[in-house]
Order: C-alpha cells, then sequence, then structure tokens
C-alpha cells in the first residue's frame, strides 16, 4: 500500500504570528498569536482506493473501515461548473429563516483508474454550513469573499497553478468523509476550518477520461411488472453488479427513450434537474439528471447517454435505491444495419459506417453477448461472415460502438 506523507510541526521556538487577511475573514477573533512551531514531522496516511473507500454493508450503508487521513487517486470526470453552482450566496442562520439552505456549493468526481481498483468518489463543498440545524451559527460559514478564495483553492494545482479540469490525473490527501445518499463523499464534514481541508495535487495533467462502460438499463433496474413506471434498482453490496457497481464512473447507457423530461433545464436546481425519466422501452425506467449546461431539447425517439452514475437515496443509513445517470452528452441512436443470412450460411450487413458497429453473438435471445472475432470481408459494399454449420445455433446482433 503506498504511503503519504502529511506534515505537521513541533515545538522549538516562540514567534509572533501575524494571521493572514483571508484566515481573519474566516475566524474574525484571532489577529494574532504566539506560535510555538519551527521544526517539522512527517506523519504517513495511508493510501486508500475507490471500492473500498466506498464499500457497503446488505443495507447500502457504509463499510468502510479506514481511518482518516488518508490519500486517493483518480482521474476527474466532471469540471466543477457540471453539476453545482458555486457563485458566492452567503446566506446567515437568521433565526432560521435560512435553515438548511446551503447557498453555493462545488463539487467534482474522481474515477479510478489504477490497476485492482473500480469506481470514483465525489468530492463536495458547500458555504453555508451553519446554515444547518444542528449547527445554527452564521459566523461557521464562509463568507462571500472566503468561499471564492477556497473555492480557488481546491481548484488548482498548489504548486504549479495548474487549474484542474476533466482528464487531469489527481491525488486527494483527505482529512474528513462522510457517508450520506448511498455513498461516502470526501467533504469538510461541515466546517471551515482548515484542519478540515482536502488538499488536491496535480500528478498528470490531461491524462484523458476512462472511456465510459457501454451498458444498458438491464444492468441497473429490474423491469416493472405492473407497469407504474416505477424505478427498481439493482442493489448489490459486493458491488459487482448493479448501480454500485458502476458509481462515481462513466457510463453510456444505450437505447434509451424519454418518459418525462420535467428537468430538463440547465437553469434549473439540482433537485429539480433530477426530475427526469428515461426507459428502455421494456418497462425499466431509471432517473436522469441535466448538467447545468445546455444539452438542447429533451430528445425524441431511441438515443444514447454518456454521464455519470450517481445516487442520492436520501438517507445516512440507508443506501440501496436512489441510483440516477448525471448526464453529461447525448448521442441520437442510428438505426443498425439490417442482418442478413444466406442458404449457403453468409451472414451480411450494409458496409457503410461498419466500423461504427460490433458484431456480437450470443446462444440464446437473452444470453451473454460477446463480439465476434473473425473481421468480416466486404465485398460489393457489404460487410460478409460465413457462419459454419458445425456451430451451435447463434444469436448475432451489431451493437453501436462508445467514443
Amino acid at each position: 500500500m503506498r504511503n503519504t506523507n502529511f506534515c505537521v510541526m513541533l515545538p522549538s521556538a516562540m514567534v509572533e504570528y501575524h494571521t493572514s487577511k483571508s484566515q481573519q475573514r474566516r475566524f474574525p477573533w484571532l489577529k494574532t498569536f504566539i506560535l510555538t512551531c519551527a521544526a517539522m514531522i512527517c506523519i504517513k496516511g495511508s493510501a486508500e482506493t475507490h471500492s473500498a473507500l466506498q464499500a457497503v454493508d446488505s443495507n447500502g450503508a457504509s463499510a468502510w473501515n479506514g481511518t482518516h487521513p488518508f490519500s486517493i487517486r483518480g482521474v476527474i470526470i466532471c469540471s466543477p461548473k457540471e453539476m453545482l453552482d458555486s457563485t458566492p450566496n452567503f446566506l446567515p442562520w437568521n433565526s432560521g429563516a435560512n435553515s438548511g439552505n446551503m447557498g453555493a456549493e462545488w463539487q467534482i468526481v474522481i474515477q479510478a483508474v489504477d490497476e485492482n481498483d473500480f469506481g470514483g468518489t465525489f468530492l463536495w463543498l458547500g458555504q453555508n454550513y451553519g446554515n444547518q440545524p444542528w449547527i445554527r451559527d452564521e459566523a461557521l460559514s464562509y463568507t462571500n469573499e472566503a468561499w471564492e478564495e477556497e473555492v480557488t483553492r481546491v481548484s488548482q494545482d498548489p504548486d504549479t497553478g495548474h487549474i484542474f479540469q476533466a482528464g487531469d490525473y489527481v491525488e486527494v490527501y483527505v482529512r474528513n468523509s462522510l457517508f450520506y445518499g448511498g455513498k461516502r463523499n470526501i467533504n469538510e464534514a461541515h466546517n471551515i476550518s482548515p484542519d478540515r481541508d482536502f488538499d488536491i495535487h496535480l500528478i498528470e495533467a490531461n491524462r484523458g477520461l476512462p472511456e465510459p462502460a457501454a451498458i444498458n438499463l438491464s444492468d441497473l433496474v429490474l423491469p416493472c411488472e405492473n407497469d407504474t413506471q416505477t424505478q427498481i434498482d439493482i442493489f448489490d453490496a459486493t458491488r459487482q453488479t448493479g448501480g454500485e457497481r458502476y458509481q462515481g464512473t462513466r457510463v453510456r447507457i444505450n437505447g434509451l427513450q424519454i418518459v418525462y423530461a420535467d428537468g430538463w433545464d440547465e437553469n434549473a436546481s439540482w433537485a429539480n434537474r433530477g426530475n427526469n425519466l428515461v426507459t428502455d422501452g421494456e418497462n425499466r425506467f431509471f432517473s436522469v439528471r441535466h448538467p447545468l449546461y445546455d444539452l438542447g431539447d429533451a430528445p425524441i425517439g431511441t438515443f444514447d447517454a454518456i454521464g455519470i452514475i450517481n445516487q442520492e437515496s436520501g438517507s445516512g443509513t440507508e443506501g440501496t435505491t436512489g441510483y440516477e445517470l448525471f448526464i453529461q452528452e447525448i448521442i441520437q441512436s442510428q438505426t443498425a444495419p439490417t442482418l442478413n443470412l444466406s442458404s449457403d450460411g453468409i451472414l451480411s450487413w450494409d458496409s457503410a459506417f461498419a466500423d461504427q458497429w460490433i458484431l456480437e453473438a450470443a446462444s440464446a435471445p437473452y444470453g451473454e453477448w460477446t463480439p465476434v472475432s473473425e473481421e468480416p470481408t466486404i465485398i460489393d459494399k457489404r460487410c460478409q461472415l460465413q457462419i459454419l454449420p458445425t456451430e451451435k445455433q447463434s444469436f448475432f446482433r451489431l451493437k453501436i460502438k462508445t467514443k
């Protein structure tokens, strides 16, 4: 396991320390103080994996048994301007008038790319922690100026000044994480004290986005037999299947149709942007959430969507429901070329855009589909493949390639 150094100060000499303006804004009572420190030692913090950090029990609640601090690595798969509005919006407690109103928020997701790891983790900040009902103190919220400084701090590499963007490979030094809604988030535990900060460090700029996993709704939800447009999530505590497997990662869900799109609006709130439902036309239903940018009109007909699997169960103790797709890109589906099988066992299809389709085979219509390894021959503008009569009965389909 990789070790990470976290540096702390040990007493050595008495010096008068004048706080910065930023510190004074965050802690008005703190002007100057006597700091007894000079020598430094480093405490080793262990490196954590996404698969371990996001482990859950049979109720979908966190089963992580690690300790803080730790470090974790991943590729950033969305910019902070995609999910939540970070525009400064300080709101006082005001005798409870702004109870629960977080104002500005900031969020990104990093996805595992290291060998023997999978999944991803959300990093989150909020401005008005003081408006939480159990805090009730506006002094424990970020002022607008302090919030801007905090967002700037997590948005760039402290060593190079590089502005983080999707595709950057980073390491995060984590002092706090909390479980809520079905996933464990890296955050400040609702506390503006600098010792609650997480720090993001650049490993490799522009490494590139992970390839989205091509999946169908059947990988995420079960059919709703009574046709009530109910989402029936596949929950797997081992995180080998269902929404847990793909949580925090980029996917491409194929063959979708809009059921309703009341939240198809980049200007709506986070909650309202989640008020959209899609189906695969086979009584499976799944929630999708619109980003903070224009995706165009809600698609008509069948389409594919690329985005990030999120979970919002709305509970700190239950996490078996509430999976959704945070949409980043819409791809209007293309009609697959028609497959023809001649009497002499020649399987053929139109060669136009042949490089966009993969031929797959299965032993049953609803069996496991696998790519056909043999390359077809193009003759007279048609892809042709000989099906040997000695082969067992097979079913074939063309599946569009992901980008």
